[in-house]
């Protein structure tokens, strides 16, 4: 795969890119710190309000196939603008709900909405770059795209403080909306893909072993790292005696842990191959989920120490993803939209299932937040370990 005539293109386009997938980001981590006030505004309980985030995820994994299959036979360009416009009118909807189950709903719909980015995106990249840089560009796109989940959260308390929790919403409604204007205008800097149409839809992917291994592997890894994410801020505040502020810190410290970690994994991808750094990295995250458990059994609750057992799953994902994302879409044999949709469906809903799962719980303490992920992060590890790789280039 070359960047054929886009090349000169590729700085403009890669930024599209970039904004797309960030913004379908923010729809998590903006709204993030307004959820433990959200009982006292709309009714409802602390476990009813994960939800929100459940249900953003679990909508996602629905548009992601959706966008999976519309993505093989329709120019992925206009179906990435009409996802934004849609995404951004049903975000403001959202931020006029009047209950916590109507707004649940929506969030459902928001996530459907804005999920065509992240689909796309690692085939643009593909098409835009080649192969032999994919992995860095990749690398170079996560660490832009982490930068989400530490600043967005920050922007979202200064929103909430300012005015509301429905600030968040209206700001979404408005940056995608004049994104979708953007990406139209400047739809002929990205490359008119369709990809798939023969390959048997996503029945084949799921048969396929060695897809799996890389697709649930990653999935693994970072659903383990978001159910952290998403379980925190309650947990630190309601179970743990600590404030939105502790929860910020630790945030920040993992992406730029994770950052350094991405930004260097290009080159030593190169010098050590893709399957070694999968390894690397799987290894780390299991590390850190294993010492999170002992920590929680032990009693744990101090939370810069809850930080600094964060760092490992930051730094794991960093060395693993970039690789272990650009495997599982090699491994789908030319059909790349479909192979990204399903890699990021297994995210999403081990993500969704994860902090489902932790929700009944999430006010007594780290112990089930702990176990949760570190029961996903192990996993991960044996995935690898079970099932033969590609073929190294």
């Amino acid at each position: 795969m070359t960047t054929g005539k886009h090349g000169g293109h590729a700085g403009i386009a890669f930024a599209l890119v970039v904004t797309s997938t960030v913004l379908g980001i923010a729809g998590t981590d903006l709204v993030l710190p307004a959820v433990p006030s959200l009982p006292e505004v709309l009714g409802g309980t602390y476990g009813q309000a994960q939800f929100v985030l459940a249900a953003f995820v679990t909508g996602s994994a629905v548009g992601l196939l959706a966008f999976g299959t519309l993505g093989a036979h329709f120019d992925q360009r206009r179906l990435l603008v009409a996802s934004l416009v849609a995404y951004g009118l049903v975000s403001a909807v959202a931020g006029m709900s009047t209950s916590l189950d109507m707004l649940i709903g929506l969030r459902f719909l928001q996530g459907a909405a804005g999920s065509a980015a992240a689909v796309f995106a690692p085939g643009m990249i593909r098409a835009l770059f080649g192969d032999d840089r994919a992995v860095s560009k990749l690398g170079l796109l996560g660490s832009i795209e982490s930068l989400t989940p530490a600043l967005a959260p920050v922007a979202g308390v200064w929103l909430l403080s300012l005015a509301g929790w429905t600030a968040s919403f209206d700001v979404i409604a408005v940056l995608a909306l004049l994104l979708a204007a953007a990406v139209g205008a400047l739809s002929r800097h990205l490359p008119a893909l369709t990809t798939g149409k023969g390959a048997g839809g996503y029945a084949h992917l799921l048969r396929d072993a060695t897809f799996l291994r890389y697709a649930v592997s990653h999935a693994f890894t970072l659903g383990a790292l978001l159910v952290i994410v998403f379980a925190a801020p309650t947990v630190f505040v309601a179970a743990l005696g600590a404030g939105l502020k502790d929860f910020i810190i630790m945030q920040i410290t993992g992406i730029a842990t994770f950052i350094i970690a991405a930004n260097w994994t290009g080159r030593l991808t190169g010098r050590f191959g893709a399957e070694r750094m999968i390894w690397f990295g799987t290894g780390l995250s299991a590390l850190g989920g294993v010492a999170m458990l002992a920590y929680a059994l032990m009693g744990g609750a101090n939370t810069l120490v809850v930080t600094a057992l964060f760092v490992p799953f930051n730094l794991g994902l960093g060395f693993r993803g970039p690789p272990g994302f650009h495997r599982a879409v090699v491994a789908s044999q030319g059909d790349d939209a479909r192979g990204a949709a399903l890699v990021v469906v297994a995210i999403l809903g081990t993500t969704a299932a994860g902090t489902a799962a932790v929700a009944p719980f999430i006010t007594l303490g780290l112990l089930p937040l702990a176990i949760a992920a570190a029961a996903l992060v192990v996993a991960a590890l044996l995935l690898i370990a079970l099932i033969p790789p590609l073929p190294e280039r």
